[in-house]
């Protein structure tokens, strides 16, 4: 056998030699790359289907970003139609993660579900066809205006991150789906907008974030500016804002201009997302709609369009073309700008473009001469002109370096080379058929021999590894072409700390058509290996921003996977390459072996839960529960202890742990005796020991059942206050739980014992053994068991229970409460967390026992006072509260109860499900007094003169 070569082509020497320690340094710069964590390309992109779109690429130097502002916003037809119809190169920046929205997949809120909304964009950017960028500013709930946004995001920090990506991607066109007006929804919407012009008239001034120019980062001007034609409701009132809910005059900003438009602005052009690809067998609409079906969390995912006509309307705010009037009719965003490959030439100084020119013209026949060999049967016919190509944008670089040309020149030379470069080296490898995939070995197993050999991937394996451990990867390669390629290297590369790797040779250096070949690399995990986690974090969700924990990172959907298998070949004497990011084989119930990336993770994974909560100043013990998990490949023991506050202490004071696999997990309680509580706030930390080291914090593992998992960390603290908080004694509610939320396990900390409700217990159980039913978040929305068995809690109510409702959806507007209930679709919001909450009647019994309510429980809310205020109700209701946002109408349909029969009927569209895991002492107390009202002794038989049903004895 003969021993591979290690030779490396110049751009991922390039690559490899990056220091992340070094970006750091200069974060204003360029960054390092970001390789797909896919095992497998989609469909689309393999084999004849994605050589197509290679070559629609190759042939152009279009490109085009676009700008909104949470997952799901984008319009993904025209992204999947620019990107693999056209073959522009495009980029999707968004601005947050969408931290502060609603979950119905799982019960992950705030900073975990903006880690599962990442992967469910990158899910279905992989659809778009799109590189995908994020600034650092975080979803901090539904924001009504565009002041709101840039007071709480900072204008600048986020003009700073899309002016960074701007000049980093250099396209020529930026678009959005927002204008930056009332009509796009809320602020949020509204600053995504108002950035893609502002990012168009600033990118290309150095005065503009010189700092970023100094890193090595050169401006740019992109040459149009676009935005959706908005989806304004406009009338003789005016123009509807959903956000506040009132008409306004119809008036537009053009941001780079400072003009006022008095009317919707006009269509420039429309983008035929319906156009039909014979290759994908569907439109690009329905390609897009495929990906959206990947975002979940919001929605429960979407359907897939029928056939037929779709045309996106955009309109033109700004053009540096030569010669361009606005308003034009345009057909495409590029119209008047030299989007052929000879348009780079342009760079170059007058006198010197047609020697460039000739360079890239040459460069041009190559790829037509290779879309006209394009043959889908075999499409290996193309690969001799790619490789002809691949080696022609080589010699262009060099040229380039070693030019007259001005800096600036040379900049944009090689940026626009560098692309066609990867272009070009894509293509050649779909052409020729040549893959990798590059598998971690279970451990203690050698690679299955015989007949079933091939099918050694279906076998489990760990997730993550752990600093210092040993890891053996099988690195699989294959020729499913019907030419002729020699492996020149194959290798391991760590991202980052001080990788070693040993390799065993398996295979020939020719692969021959249809031959694939295995080597087996062993190495160890570097002690200064990263953990693989979100490089950003804030302190606390008050901040509508993140902290870059590894500022090189800035703008990427997550750090690096840590480990990149690499194969070198080569075919007609040019050398390509092959890169893919080393999986884990995970096998899930009813989806069977999934591939997932290598992640690191620490040793021993600790959290305590409640992550959060109150401790009433009356307790006299508190329990607290240590979660600790295993990732040693073996046996393990160690101890955990707290960190308490002064003069509380904790049984056991120490516990020991002991496991015996990787994986395995121990449950820990300590009962914690506070010293005298005060009103104020406390933390407790637990620390576990092994192996000389220690560890505060832990993981849990953001996914839903076939979206990629990503581990989200948080200090192994809890965080509690001290609080007047009354509890009746035994006090028993049923939950009916919606989408997902913490409050069952926040008040079963307090002492309520809590019991959740299933399809089964609605329609059959005793709902008169409990104090209370509530029923969660969004349930009428997402539990038919409840909306067919509602008559069942109306009675209930009637002979003396109380049932607690909380925010809920326009499903719930269908009477299903005891007297008229309106929570229209477009029910109000208040959505400042500091709005002042006047309560209406301080003497009504509701607010009164067990706890007195003040407006005092309304301080130190978080995100939001609540969603789906009631508008309309029946007189046998009555409303304790009103709050409202800035220039919002008064709402006082917050929190409504009524008697019915013998008991009461409680709505409320507070956020409890976001204050009570998050502690605020206020909501507990308020939340008693409502899952209390049956035990209140001021509630006396109702005005019909029914007698009150006797208090059972408990």
């Amino acid at each position: 056998m003969t021993k591979w070569k290690h030779c490396i082509s110049y751009p991922l020497a390039a690559w490899l030699a990056f220091s992340p320690m070094l970006a750091a340094a200069q974060q204003p710069g360029p960054q390092p790359p970001y390789l797909s964590p896919e095992a497998y390309a989609l469909p689309l992109d393999r084999g004849a289907s994605g050589l197509w779109q290679s070559l629609q690429k190759l042939k152009t130097r279009a490109s085009l970003m676009m700008v909104v502002a949470h997952p799901d916003d984008e319009d993904g037809g025209m992204l999947a139609y620019e990107s693999r119809g056209q073959g522009a190169d495009t980029t999707l920046l968004t601005l947050n993660r969408g931290e502060g929205g609603q979950n119905v997949m799982t019960g992950d809120y705030w900073d975990q579900l903006g880690i599962m909304r990442t992967q469910e964009l990158l899910a279905a950017g992989a659809y778009y066809g799109v590189h995908q960028r994020w600034t650092r500013v975080a979803d901090y709930g539904f924001s009504k205006t565009l002041d709101e946004a840039l007071k709480n995001w900072g204008h600048d920090r986020v003009l700073y991150d899309v002016v960074r990506q701007v000049r980093i991607t250099r396209p020529l066109v930026i678009t959005s789906v927002f204008a930056g007006n009332l009509s796009d929804g809320h602020g949020h919407h509204q600053t995504a907008g108002l950035m893609a012009q502002e990012a168009y008239k600033l990118a290309g001034d150095p005065n503009v974030f010189p700092d970023q120019i100094a890193a090595g980062l050169k401006p740019w001007s992109p040459l149009k500016v676009y935005a959706r034609v908005p989806f304004a409701r406009v009338t003789e009132k005016g123009i509807f804002d959903y956000a506040t809910g009132k008409w306004e005059p119809v008036r537009f900003k053009n941001y780079v201009t400072g003009e006022t438009i008095n009317a919707v602005p006009s269509k420039t052009l429309e983008i035929p997302e319906g156009t039909y690809n014979a290759l994908f067998a569907r439109n690009y609409l329905a390609v897009a709609r495929e990906g959206l079906a990947n975002q979940k969390s919001q929605n429960d995912g979407v359907g897939m369009p029928l056939p037929g006509q779709f045309n996106s309307p955009y309109h033109l705010y700004a053009s540096r073309v030569s010669g361009a009037a606005l308003p034009v009719a345009e057909k495409t965003f590029f119209d008047g700008i030299d989007i052929s490959l000879t348009g780079i030439a342009d760079y170059a100084p007058v006198p010197d473009r047609p020697n460039w020119r000739k360079s890239f013209d040459a460069l041009t026949v190559l790829v037509n001469d290779a879309m006209q060999r394009f043959n889908a049967a075999d499409p290996s016919q193309s690969a001799p002109l790619l490789a002809q190509g691949l080696e022609m944008t080589r010699s262009l670089q060099n040229q380039v370096k070693n030019s007259n040309l001005s800096a600036d020149a040379r900049y944009d030379m090689l940026h626009e080379l560098s692309i066609k470069e990867d272009q070009f080296n894509d293509a050649l490898s779909q052409s020729l058929g040549v893959m990798l995939v590059a598998t971690v070995n279970p451990v203690g197993e050698k690679p299955r021999m015989g007949p079933f050999g091939e099918l050694r991937g279906n076998t489990p394996t760990y997730q993550v590894a752990i600093p210092g451990q040993p890891v053996s990867i099988n690195v699989h390669v294959a020729n499913q072409g019907a030419q002729t390629v020699t492996v020149d290297d194959v290798a391991l590369v760590g991202d980052s700390g001080d990788w070693k790797w040993k390799t065993t040779d398996k295979t020939t250096t020719a692969l021959t058509p249809g031959q694939a070949g295995d080597l087996t690399v062993e190495g160890s995990v570097p002690e200064n290996a990263p953990v693989t986690k979100p490089y950003f974090s804030r302190p606390t969700l008050e901040q509508s921003y993140y902290d870059l924990n590894n500022p090189a990172y800035l703008g990427l959907p997550t750090m690096p996977y840590p480990v990149t298998a690499r194969l070198l070949y080569s075919y007609a004497g040019v050398q390509a390459s092959v890169l893919g990011t080393v999986q884990t084989t995970h096998r899930i119930n009813g989806i069977g072996p999934v591939l997932e990336p290598l992640m690191i993770a620490p040793a021993i994974s600790v959290l305590v839960s409640p992550e959060a909560g109150v401790i009433p100043s009356s307790s006299s013990s508190l329990t607290l529960k240590v979660a600790l998990r295993s990732n040693v490949k073996g046996p393990a023991e160690g101890e955990v202890a707290l960190n308490l506050p002064d003069g509380w202490t904790s049984s056991p004071r120490t516990a020991h742990f002991s496991t015996a696999r990787d994986g395995d997990e121990k449950k820990l309680i300590f009962e914690v005796t506070p010293k005298n509580i005060q009103l104020k706030p406390y933390t407790i930390t637990a620390v576990a020991k092994y192996d000389g080291k220690e560890y505060k914090e832990g993981f849990t593992t953001v996914s839903w059942p076939g979206l990629r998992p990503y581990p989200s960390y948080r200090p192994a603290t809890y965080r509690t206050t001290g609080v007047d908080l009354k509890t009746p004694a035994d006090l028993k509610i049923g939950y009916i739980m919606g989408t997902g939320e913490d409050v069952p396990a926040s008040l079963s900390d307090v002492g309520v014992q809590v019991t959740q409700l299933t399809a089964a217990d609605l329609a059959s159980t005793d709902l008169s053994k409990f104090d209370a039913v509530v029923v969660g978040i969004r349930a009428y929305a997402n539990r038919p068991d409840l909306r067919a068995n509602n008559n069942r809690l109306l009675d209930y109510v009637n002979n003396g229970g109380t049932v607690v409702v909380e925010y809920q959806t326009n499903e719930y507007d269908h009477n299903y409460g005891p007297y008229a209930i309106s929570v229209p679709s477009d029910a109000e919001k208040v959505v400042d967390e500091n709005s002042k909450a006047t309560i209406l009647d301080a003497a009504d019994p509701l607010l009164n026992w067990p706890n007195k309510i003040t407006s005092a429980d309304f301080d130190n809310w978080v995100e939001e006072r609540g969603h789906g205020f009631a508008s309309t109700w029946d007189p046998k209701f009555t409303a304790l509260t009103e709050m409202h946002d800035d220039e919002q109408d008064p709402q006082k349909g917050g929190l409504l109860y009524a008697r019915h029969g013998k008991g009461l009927y409680i709505y409320t569209s507070f956020a409890f499900f976001r204050q009570i895991p998050e502690g605020v002492p206020g909501s507990y107390r308020i939340y008693m007094n409502l899952i209390s009202a049956s035990r209140n002794p001021a509630y006396k038989p109702a005005s019909t003169g029914v007698k009150a049903a006797p208090k059972k004895k408990r």
